[in-house]
């Protein structure tokens, strides 16, 4: 029996943060080993809005190297850059013209995005579409998306059965994959907000490539509330317990088990302590991070994860234009 398959991907606009690692990279790992996963860096998606060449192919290069510093098996799973599949952007146009302007209109993600702008590119309107296509190449049974996702994987639901329904059964209907634990870390100034590597105050998010005591100085200078009981209380103490959050997911301890530990002891020894559990988790990542890029073996895992990928894209491309009635020479 086949296993069920699994499709997701992080744009490599901005450095990768601890919230996506723990929130993203180690439910990848976990999931190739019951999954058939193919793991992308989505480059097309990263270009909605302006990217500078130089950057844009560094980051690539580096969110791929950390999807194997983390721990993905290029043998068990499938790595790939988005742009070097050509049936991504075809079947992204066929997935647009399928889509509706009030469904485009009605995305959150791009409401947020576009507000105050006096002009806003169509890329970053019709990037639902492009998902949609990234998803329905494979037959994604489970896509693992963050909640600010979840309306575009609905989006894609849709237009999966809209095609389904007009030119016969094709594609799978995917479902949401999202973690109870881990799947939103907070920034470290507002807990109100998601950890981004967006956010303009460096302090705000840990990189994964920050070095040690740069990630000693950010959870120094987290955000607290003005009492000092250290205690899981998301509606009235957010900041403290997002960092007990962060620390349960970086250390193996429960919750209960952190809060015990520091009873009476305020919030000094609990982020001096917190920090060196994020540092043990992420030094090691670090390491392997660096032997990948001065490898040359990233380019290898990705020439292989291309082939892999764009075998499995293009038979369900061809399949969608032949129903479409395209004439395939």
């Amino acid at each position: 029996m086949s296993k069920p398959k699994v499709l997701s991907g992080i744009q490599p606009s901005g450095r990768l943060t601890l919230g996506n690692y723990i929130g993203a990279l180690q439910n990848f790992v976990k999931l190739q080993h019951t999954h058939d996963c193919f793991f992308m860096v989505v480059d097309l998606h990263a270009i909605t809005v302006a990217q500078d060449p130089a950057a844009l192919k560094d980051q690539t290069e580096a969110v791929a190297a950390l999807y194997l510093a983390a721990g993905i098996d290029p043998s068990k799973a499938t790595v790939f850059l988005q742009s070097t599949v050509p049936a991504h952007a075809e079947l992204a146009w066929i997935m647009t013209t399928l889509s509706y302007m009030g469904e485009l209109e009605r995305m959150t993600q791009f409401k947020d995005k576009a507000a105050g702008k006096e002009s806003v590119g169509v890329g970053l309107f019709t990037y639902p579409a492009l998902m949609a296509a990234d998803i329905l190449l494979y037959n994604a049974d489970l896509v693992p998306v963050g909640e600010d996702q979840k309306q575009h994987l609905e989006l894609t639901r849709d237009l999966a059965h809209r095609f389904n329904q007009r030119f016969g059964e094709t594609f799978t209907i995917p479902e949401p994959y999202i973690p109870k634990i881990g799947a939103r870390i907070m920034s470290l100034d507002d807990a109100s907000k998601k950890m981004s590597k967006s956010n303009p105050n460096e302090g705000g998010f840990i990189a994964m490539l920050d070095g040690p005591d740069v990630i000693r100085k950010k959870i120094s200078r987290a955000v607290t509330d003005s009492g000092r009981e250290v205690k899981y209380d998301p509606q009235n103490k957010a900041e403290v317990s997002n960092l007990l959050s962060i620390y349960s997911l970086c250390s193996g301890k429960s919750i209960e088990e952190l809060e015990a530990q520091y009873e009476g002891q305020g919030y000094g020894p609990f982020k001096k302590e917190l920090a060196e559990a994020v540092v043990s988790v992420l030094e090691p990542i670090q390491q392997r991070y660096r032997e990948i890029r001065s490898s040359g073996e990233l380019y290898d895992v990705l020439k292989q994860g291309q082939e892999r990928a764009a075998a499995e894209a293009d038979g369900i491309l061809k399949t969608v234009k032949e129903k479409m009635g395209f004439v395939l020479l």
